[in-house]
């Protein structure tokens, strides 16, 4: 920018502040195309300093981002993603590995999702997921071992340290977050990215994204499994999908993928009695529990799919639809219509913080809370356990000692 176009943006900044009570946003494009923008912090009476923003992303069919070298100078590929490179260029790749991208739920999906993005070279990684380990989680949950689970250690914690031994980039920062997404500070942390992955299985989380990627223009990749067994407990049929939800695309709402009527119903913590459960059809969504390691497989690698799809865009194809896999037929079905007429998100696109009091999309989440007091209390009684049996081991060992000099 000249001095001019300078002086001319940034008088503009007191009253952009004065009407909106936000900062003033400049956005320029050169002559090849590349977008940069930057915003106006106010610092005193009349006074704004210039701050450059990291990158512009235009968001629909295709994901692209437009990178201030200054501030995310493209990384030079490691030698561990030679095969990875090869694919589709060094220009693709460092736009890739820029990307700050948040996996919400790292249980079976969200950890093989983590995992290929480590391995693909993506150097930013959120991990969101306010769960622990447990038992009937080892048949899924990859990284997870016996030891966590009696540990009750947190599954971000676990599959963190794992990412940071698989990551093929040079200058990883990945961050584990013992949150939900509709709590506060996790949904916070969500608006710092540049995509996020949906792998969670409750209306409340899946509520929250669907309207982070409409409002706040972030695409949403995401993934589920169904089960459904006959009356001899075989089974029926299993399905898994997964797609983006952004602007121009159909939202995970009207893809089915929630109902908006369950969100109160995980609100007021019903869904987390266990006598509400009970009482549900046992075909109803949010009864089942059926999964098999295998299809979170499947499903996994079919959202980084459309992720990579999003972003690559082969030979200019971002967006084939929403898939969906049939387990018993082996056939993949493509749906690629909007939005339904009478939904509520496309209205808000674009929206931000002025829709947060229409939507409500976080609050206090009391079992994500007991959750965590409980591992922290379970954590605490291994920790003197572990320091009692150091020092009974420490005593008998100066008894022994004792004995020897004795003698």
């Amino acid at each position: 920018m000249s001095k001019p176009d300078i002086k001319t943006e940034s008088s503009h900044a007191p009253r952009a502040q004065a009407i909106t009570g936000l900062p003033l946003v400049g956005l320029t494009m050169a002559g090849d195309g590349q977008l940069s923008a930057r915003f106006w912090e106010r610092v005193g009476r009349q006074e704004y300093r210039r701050v450059d923003c990291e990158n512009v992303r235009t968001v629909g069919d295709q994901l692209e981002a437009y990178w201030n070298p200054k501030l995310r100078p493209p990384p030079e590929a490691t030698a561990a993603q030679l095969r990875t490179v090869s694919a589709w260029g060094d220009a693709v790749q460092a736009d890739l590995a820029r990307l700050r991208v948040g996996v919400i739920g790292t249980g079976s999906v969200g950890a093989m999702v983590g995992e290929s993005l480590a391995r693909t070279g993506v150097e930013r990684i959120l991990l969101l997921d306010f769960d622990t380990v447990e038992v009937k989680n080892l048949d899924r949950l990859i990284h997870a071992t016996r030891l966590d689970a009696r540990l009750r250690r947190a599954k971000v914690a676990t599959l963190s340290s794992a990412l940071r031994a698989s990551t093929t980039a040079a200058n990883p920062g990945i961050e584990a977050l013992e949150f939900s997404v509709v709590e506060d500070d996790g949904f916070r942390a969500a608006l710092d990215c540049d995509v996020l992955f949906s792998c969670v299985d409750r209306p409340w989380p899946r509520a929250t994204l669907n309207y982070i990627a409409m409002a706040h223009l972030i695409p949403v990749v995401d993934s589920g499994i169904h089960i459904k067994r006959k009356a001899d407990g075989t089974l029926r049929m299993a399905s898994w999908r997964a797609h983006v939800a952004a602007p121009g695309r159909r939202c995970l709402e009207c893809l089915g993928q929630y109902r908006s009527g369950d969100v109160p119903v995980e609100k007021d913590g019903s869904l987390d009695d266990p006598a509400y459960i009970a009482a549900l059809p046992s075909d109803h969504p949010l009864a089942a529990r059926q999964n098999v390691f295998a299809f979170s497989h499947s499903a996994a690698a079919q959202a980084v799919e459309q992720f990579l799809r999003m972003i690559v865009a082969p030979c200019g194809l971002a967006d084939v639809g929403a898939q969906r896999h049939q387990f018993k037929l082996g056939t993949t079905d493509l749906e690629s219509s909007g939005c339904e007429s009478t939904c509520i998100y496309p209205p808000i696109t674009a929206s931000g913080e002025y829709s947060f009091k229409q939507f409500l999309p976080t609050g206090a989440h009391h079992y994500a809370e007991d959750v965590r007091r409980e591992r922290a209390a379970k954590q605490r009684q291994l920790s003197v356990r572990a320091i009692d049996f150091v020092d009974r081991g420490l005593t008998a060992i100066r008894q022994r000692l004792q004995m020897m000099r004795g003698s």
